[in-house]
């Protein structure tokens, strides 16, 4: 296991390193002058060449991407221009909440998707099935920045049964969580219900069956173990997109995770904030990967030996 352990983290880390360099590109990239962005177009000259020497932007190309990558070793991505904090500091005080909505819109997806998709299978062509695929559509195209008011004006208006925004306690997580899980929940069940399908027509479970089990028992039992696998493999693909889909789910519902951090510090300007979110998120991206590839490996040794 630890030679596998080596031999994935030998090949993320040349990953890891082009996504700094893609996130340190950002900001040479943009069109024009990010230093006078920032300032605005009536700055004064020795202000921009303040700010520009701040940044260390004034300094030649190839030697600011090796102090980054100095700083990205030592856990240093500057500072921010709105509050002077480190940006470290503050990306690592609002990742928990974001983890926190992700996790729980995961939980929202699981619970949604196992179920419905299972019926769907075992059901196949009578009207569980047609329900489950309806709401697998409606859920695909329902976006998330129109579904969240929607949660609040019912839930938190109408019926008053649910906070409108923040993050104080388990009731403020429904909300958030629900809408950025539904789209998920809706294409795990399409994934389960072809999965569980495909292990409904194996030849061990109709020796299950000839054994006296129930069909029922058999495919939660059997079938619904074995469709696990594909099903599990696209939600941990899939974290990552809950990570970068909680943008818009953390503005609506003004939760103070790392989506509506970097929305502030576009609309406030802070490259530096900025730049360090985007990179936090690619590698956590990485980081669930490898993860959900250990996992997988600790399950079926076969892995281990084939990678």
């Amino acid at each position: 296991m630890s030679r596998y352990l080596l031999r994935r983290l030998a090949q993320m880390l040349p990953i890891a390193l082009l996504v700094a360099t893609l996130v340190f590109s950002l900001l040479h990239l943009i069109p024009g002058d990010p230093v006078e962005v920032m300032l605005g177009e009536g700055a004064q000259a020795a202000d921009v060449a303040a700010l520009r020497a701040e940044l260390g932007l004034d300094r030649p190309l190839g030697e600011q991407y090796l102090a980054f990558l100095g700083g990205l070793g030592r856990f240093d991505l500057g500072t921010s221009l709105h509050s002077g904090e480190p940006v470290t500091a503050v990306l690592l005080a609002h990742l928990p909440a974001t983890l926190e909505l992700a996790c729980a819109a995961m939980l929202v997806a699981l619970a949604l998707s196992l179920p419905l998709g299972t019926l769907a299978a075992f059901h196949r062509g009578r009207a569980a099935d047609h329900l489950s695929r309806a709401v697998a559509v409606l859920g695909v195209a329902l976006p998330n920045f129109w579904l969240g008011p929607m949660l609040i004006l019912l839930f938190s208006v109408q019926l008053g049964w649910l906070p409108v925004s923040g993050r104080e306690g388990v009731a403020s997580l429904v909300l958030p969580a629900v809408t950025l899980g539904a789209g998920l929940s809706a294409l795990l069940t399409r994934l389960v219900r072809a999965s569980v399908a495909e292990e409904l027509a194996r030849p061990y479970l109709a020796t299950a069956l000839a054994k006296g089990m129930s069909r029922a028992r058999a495919v939660v039992v059997h079938a619904l173990r074995n469709a696990l696998v594909p099903a599990l493999t696209v939600a941990a693909l899939q974290f990552g997109a809950l990570l970068t889909g909680a943008i818009v789910t953390e503005t609506v519902f003004s939760w103070p995770g790392l989506g509506r951090l970097l929305i502030e510090g576009i609309r406030l300007r802070d490259y530096p904030l900025v730049q360090g979110g985007v990179l936090l998120i690619a590698w956590t991206y990485l980081l669930v990967n490898l993860a959900t590839d250990l996992a997988y490996a600790w399950l079926d040794p076969r892995m281990r030996e084939s990678n």
